[in-house]
């Protein structure tokens, strides 16, 4: 699948632990209902064949979107489920070694918290990176909070597309406005909340207003 920066607009990152009476495949579509424009499949708790056949489920009904499909971390997994990329953190496999196992097709997405470990992304073959966290979250326990300043200096200093993870609400998305990111990823705000859908909606567009101040 063919990938551009308008794709990391609104880019939804899953948590199991909001499933609530729900199955992940239907809040993945609920969300892709509301125009999510980009899907993760986050588990870091499930074996690595739950993990591979849930990712089959959901690439295939992102690609029915028209929505490119990332796995996190798992290169195996990835590889398996012919996602169409992968993420990976700072402590993860280094992203050249990741793009030499998913080849130079498949979307490279790489975490950072500095312009060093920006720079050095880019340098390795990232596609895009994902910075954070830009606010205070209980979601990544170990995500260090990056300032704004940090987050315009990181997109100044790379070529690539960047977006801002961490802590982003319909309420301080918009504190992001001038930072030069293309869009968000959010994970509570949306997977969360009571209607998934009417949730995404309102996030596009208000990261739509965001990116284009």
């Amino acid at each position: 699948m063919n990938f551009a920066e308008k794709d990391l607009l609104l880019y939804a990152v899953t948590d199991r632990r909001w499933l609530k009476n729900s199955t992940l495949l239907q809040q993945c579509e609920e969300t892709l209902q509301g125009g999510a424009t980009m899907i993760q499949l986050r588990e870091k708790d499930l074996d690595p064949e739950q993990f591979a056949a849930e990712a089959e489920q959901i690439k295939a009904l992102c690609h029915q979107y028209g929505v490119p499909f990332i796995v996190n971390d798992n290169v195996a997994v990835a590889l398996q489920a012919d996602a169409d990329g992968i993420h990976v953190g700072q402590s993860d496999m280094e992203a050249d070694d990741v793009r030499a196992l998913i080849g130079k097709d498949r979307i490279l997405g790489v975490s950072a918290e500095t312009v060093e470990q920006a720079v050095l992304a880019e340098q390795r073959g990232a596609d895009y990176l994902g910075v954070g966290a830009v606010f205070h979250t209980g979601s990544k326990a170990d995500a260090e909070d990056v300032s704004f300043a940090e987050l315009k200096a990181i997109c100044q200093a790379v070529k690539i597309p960047v977006i801002a993870i961490g802590g982003i609400t319909k309420e301080n998305v918009m504190q992001l406005s001038g930072s030069g990111i293309c869009g968000i990823a959010v994970i509570s705000a949306i997977f969360a909340q009571e209607n998934i859908k009417h949730a995404a909606s309102d996030l596009k567009a208000l990261a739509s207003k965001m990116v284009s101040q």
